[in-house]
């Protein structure tokens, strides 16, 4: 840490609040790394996550360029509504998903959860937080 790194510590800290918020944040971006890896390497000049955003909420994104040099973002979201899960792609209107889908889906966010109990816990637990 450099000297106005401490400096600026002293005379700014962070509240609690900021603390758990960046807390929350730097959790959620190891989650989404750890996700994107479910499937395979991830090549190199690709970014690919997949993640739990809330308790009803999985969201898959990826950006790359392709090998004509164009950029290409997509992002995909799974809402878990009572009535069935719907999933809205690249900015357009949610629609219900098919049951081999939702089976997929409901495969991938198993292997999530058992992908940061292995690779998270341990760090957490290091660092003294509850698992």
């Amino acid at each position: 840490m450099t000297f106005l790194h401490k400096l600026f510590g002293i005379i700014s800290p962070k509240s609690a609040a900021e603390r758990r918020s960046d807390a929350y944040s730097e959790a959620l971006r190891e989650e989404a790394k750890v996700g994107g890896r479910l499937f395979g390497p991830v090549p190199d000049g690709v970014i690919r996550e997949f993640f739990c955003l809330d308790a009803h909420t999985w969201i898959w994104h990826e950006e790359w360029t392709d090998e004509n040099s164009k950029y290409h973002i997509k992002t995909t979201r799974y809402d878990i509504r009572p009535s069935g899960v719907f999933k809205a792609q690249d900015g357009l209107p949610y629609r219900p998903i098919g049951e081999a889908e939702a089976y997929n889906l409901f495969q991938a966010t198993a292997r999530y959860n058992q992908a940061i109990d292995a690779e998270l816990d341990p760090i957490l637990a290091a660092n003294g937080v509850a698992v």
